[in-house]
C-alpha cells in the first residue's frame, strides 16, 4: 500500500506525528474549508501568539544583540543607564508631590515605571532584560561561542548601565541645589532603598528580575499594548519594594556623591546582592522555566 509523503513544516513548526492531533488538524481543516479568505484571516489574526512562537521571536532577537559590535552595546548601555534614571527621578518628583498622602509610596510608584518604559521601548540596552534575551539561544543550542558571547554582551551592558547611571547622578549632584523638591525626593527614596542590604536585597531581587524577564517574554504578544505591559509591571516592582540593580545604582550612587552611604557599601551591600537576585529571578527561575515548556516542541 502507497503512502502519501509527509509534508515538511515551515522552518521552526512541529510536524505532529500524534495520530490524534493529525486527526483534530483534519477536523479542524474540515470545518474551516467554506469559510472566506477573510474569514480565515479574522481567525489567524485573533490566535494568541503559542509559547514555541514567542521563543522564536525573543531568541531571534537574543541572537542579534550577542553579535552586536562591542560599541554599539556600549553607548546603548550608557543612554539605557541615564534613561533608566528617569525612574528615580519621576519616583522622586510624586514622592514629594504626594507628601502625608496615605498611599503616597503606591503613587510614587507610578514615576518608577517611567524609566523602564523609556529604556524597554527606545529598545535600549538593560541589563536585566539580557538575563532573559541573551540566555535562550544559549539554552537552545549551549557552545562555548555563545558562552563568551553571552558574558561578553552581560558584562558590557552592565558596566555601561552603571556608568550611565553614575553620570546621573553625578550631574543631578553637581548642577542641582540640595534643596530642590524633586531633588530632596529622590534621595528620600534613596535612603529608603539604601535600607534594605545584603541577603534582604538578594531576596528583593529576584522578583524583580522575574517580573522584567516575565514582561520581556509577554511582549511578542502584546502588539499595541507594550507601554501598558511593561508599565505595569514596572509599577509593581517599585510597589512591592523591589530591588533593580541599574535602577537601584542611581539611588546608591546619590548617596555615596551626597556623603550618605561610602561606594565600598553601595556595591558591597546592595548592588552585588540585587545583581545576584535580578540573575537569580530572571534567568534561574523565569529563562529557564521558559524554555522548559518550549523544549519538547523544538
Amino acid at each position: 500500500m502507497d503512502h502519501a509523503p509527509t509534508p515538511s513544516a515551515p522552518a521552526g513548526e512541529l510536524i505532529h506525528d500524534d495520530p490524534e492531533r493529525r486527526q483534530s488538524d483534519r477536523e479542524i481543516a474540515r470545518d474551516e474549508a467554506g469559510l472566506t479568505g477573510h474569514e480565515r484571516g479574522q481567525i489567524k489574526d485573533n490566535l494568541r501568539l503559542s509559547a514555541r512562537t514567542v521563543f522564536s521571536v525573543i531568541r531571534r532577537e537574543g541572537e542579534e544583540e550577542l553579535y552586536r559590535p562591542a560599541m554599539s552595546l556600549w553607548w546603548s548601555g550608557i543612554a539605557a543607564g541615564i534613561g533608566i534614571s528617569t525612574s528615580v527621578f519621576a519616583q522622586g518628583l510624586l514622592h514629594h508631590a504626594f507628601a502625608g498622602h496615605p498611599q503616597r509610596d503606591l503613587i510614587a510608584a507610578l514615576g518608577y515605571a517611567m524609566g523602564f518604559v523609556l529604556v524597554v521601548l527606545a529598545r535600549l540596552q538593560l541589563f536585566t532584560e539580557n538575563t532573559l534575551t541573551a540566555v535562550l539561544p544559549l539554552l537552545a543550542g549551549p557552545s562555548r561561542e555563545r558562552l563568551w558571547r553571552t558574558a561578553r554582551l552581560w558584562g558590557l551592558v552592565l558596566a555601561a548601565n552603571l556608568v550611565g547611571t553614575f553620570l546621573t547622578a553625578a550631574m543631578l549632584d553637581l548642577l542641582v541645589d540640595p534643596a530642590h523638591p524633586t531633588l530632596m525626593g529622590m534621595l528620600a527614596v534613596a535612603r529608603k532603598a539604601g535600607a534594605v542590604e545584603g541577603v534582604a536585597a538578594l531576596l528583593d531581587g529576584i522578583p524583580a528580575g522575574f517580573f522584567i524577564a516575565a514582561f520581556v517574554w509577554m511582549l511578542p504578544s502584546s502588539k499595541g499594548f507594550e507601554i501598558l505591559v511593561v508599565a505595569l509591571f514596572a509599577w509593581l516592582i517599585g510597589a512591592g519594594g523591589f530591588t533593580h540593580v541599574v535602577a537601584g545604582s542611581t539611588e546608591m550612587f546619590l548617596l555615596a556623591l551626597h556623603g550618605e552611604m561610602a561606594v565600598g557599601d553601595a556595591f558591597a551591600l546592595h548592588l552585588a546582592p540585587t545583581l545576584v537576585g535580578n540573575v537569580v529571578g530572571g534567568t534561574g527561575l523565569f529563562a529557564l522555566l521558559a524554555f522548559a515548556q518550549i523544549k519538547a516542541e523544538i
